[in-house]
């Protein structure tokens, strides 16, 4: 166990990475990070804490009192609870991390159709590919705003450079094996994906093997985006009958968009393992829906500087009513991640159920 005081405490290496991203807000929105799937949610690190009630009492919340507190602040969401001063946590022994980075874009943009159905076949494989120990974060769009694949260089009949912007592309990791391991189970995969290869896709696969979970953290999975971008953004948890189904073909299309709407999506694929293992802790307020789910998918769409209302109104509606409604038709049964929920729901749809 470990004592974390949320403005002093600097914990070392594999510790002190997994619980700067996990604590403070995180023990209350759930949170997750590149080994969530084997060591669980943020919030499910947490064995108690200390926390300030609306009162001014300095109480401890733990299974054994002020269960209530505890319960709530273990994912039920960030600051309407009290104010967290220290927690215990769990800690976790370092381990070697094998891990892979997987990009493909069509040769020219009449491939698409070949590039949706090589990004429908990924989601296809993710719950297995949990199963087997992978997990990580990608993302894909059409037209994305920015560059997803960069400076590929592929011959065919010549050298080619680009910058692409139909793109996909994802980090994954195992932990405790050995890149050749990682090689091998993702093998039935690339063998998939192997008839698109230099036919109608740019593939590039690489492997990697790392020390310690710091070094693979601070070389491939330490990078923090910008933030303060105008966007709209909504989600949805997707269990293995989601990724799996016959429509979710018609799902991807939906979310991609048109090149027009410069859509993003963002998959973070840390669900399974010790995520669902959890579902049977009685004092967690975690939303159920993330024990039986495996991607947490996120799409968004911005608009210009100076965009008037009624554009983004435009987009609010696209993304609340057209991709976020789609993902739900898609996964009726699970609901959302609330850091990346849409401020509206889908027409019709109660919060309450979306959140917990």
């Amino acid at each position: 166990m470990l004592k974390v005081n949320l403005e002093r405490e600097r914990v070392p290496d594999w510790g002190r990475l997994y619980m700067e991203r996990y604590t403070s807000r995180s023990c209350k929105q759930k949170c997750h990070g590149p080994a969530t799937r084997d060591f669980g949610l943020g919030a499910d690190q947490v064995l108690e804490a200390e926390v300030v009630t609306s009162d001014g009492q300095v109480v401890t919340a733990s299974p054994c009192q002020h269960s209530d507190l505890f319960f709530a602040i273990r994912g039920g969401g960030g600051g309407t609870y009290g104010v967290v001063l220290s927690t215990t946590v769990k800690a976790h022994p370092t381990t070697n991390v094998a891990a892979q980075q997987l990009s493909f874009a069509p040769l020219n943009s009449s491939y698409v159709p070949e590039f949706m159905k090589a990004v429908e076949l990924l989601y296809n494989a993710y719950p297995n590919l949990s199963d087997n120990g992978f997990s990580g974060y990608g993302s894909w769009s059409i037209a994305s705003p920015t560059p997803l694949v960069y400076n590929y260089n592929y011959t065919l009949g010549g050298p080619i450079e680009a910058n692409f912007t139909i793109g996909f592309t994802h980090t994954v990791s195992l932990f405790g094996k050995t890149a050749e391991e990682a090689k091998s189970l993702f093998a039935p995969v690339a063998a998939q994906l192997a008839p698109f290869n230099g036919r109608s896709l740019f593939i590039n696969t690489t492997y990697s093997s790392f020390p310690t979970y710091a070094a693979f953290y601070s070389a491939l999975s330490g990078i923090e985006p910008p933030i303060g971008t105008s966007a709209a953004i909504g989600s949805r948890l997707l269990d293995r009958k989601a990724l799996t189904s016959r429509r979710l073909n018609e799902t991807l299309y939906t979310i991609a968009g048109t090149p027009e709407q410069f859509t993003s999506v963002n998959i973070v694929f840390v669900g399974g393992g010790q995520v669902a293992r959890d579902g049977d802790d009685k004092c967690s307020g975690v939303n159920p829906a993330w024990r039986t789910s495996y991607v947490h998918n996120i799409v968004a769409r911005g608009w210009a500087p100076g965009a008037d209302e009624a554009t983004k109104k435009e987009v609010y509606g696209d993304i609340t009513d057209g991709k976020v409604g789609a993902m739900k038709d898609l996964a009726p049964d699970t609901g959302a991640y609330m850091n990346e929920v849409s401020h509206e729901n889908p027409s019709g749809t109660p919060f309450l159920p979306v959140l917990w």
